[in-house]
């Protein structure tokens, strides 16, 4: 059974077939699907599913704090089911590919407290953006 789906069943969240694949279809490590992916893979499993059951249970999964929306640069919205380890993301600016990254130290720390201008600052976000090895030109033959 998947950690997504474990977790889901723990929380008395009501495990239909449509679910339970949208769920496993997430699992994984650095899963960043869109909603279409996760509606094809899906639909790979379980054929009749349809794209608005995906839809709502994505939503449904992001309400319960299970799973997170990543926006990339304008690309479609993506849907991570790493909610319950502190991570950033490194996203490629060629082709989107998002990875999971878990840089030390914590990013608060870089913000001294006469830039936090009085705020009690509770949650920091950073993006690395850069090209993927697919997407990086290669070495020049000269």
């Amino acid at each position: 059974m998947s950690d997504l789906l474990e977790r889901l069943r723990g929380r008395g969240w009501r495990v239909t077939s449509q679910r339970r694949v949208v769920a496993e279809v997430l699992d994984g490590d650095h899963v960043h699907l869109t909603a279409d992916e996760v509606h094809a893979r899906a639909a790979q499993r379980l054929p009749e599913i349809s794209r608005q059951t995906v839809y709502n249970a994505l939503g449904e999964l992001v309400s319960l704090g299970e799973v997170t929306e990543v926006a990339a640069n304008g690309r479609a919205k993506r849907y991570d089911p790493n909610v319950h380890r502190p991570h950033q993301h490194l996203v490629c600016a060629g082709c989107g590919t998002i990875r999971d990254v878990y840089p030390t130290g914590s990013p608060l720390d870089d913000l001294p407290a006469e830039e936090r201008f009085g705020f009690t600052v509770s949650e920091v976000k950073v993006t690395y953006r850069g090209l993927c090895p697919s997407c990086a030109p290669g070495p020049s033959s000269v």
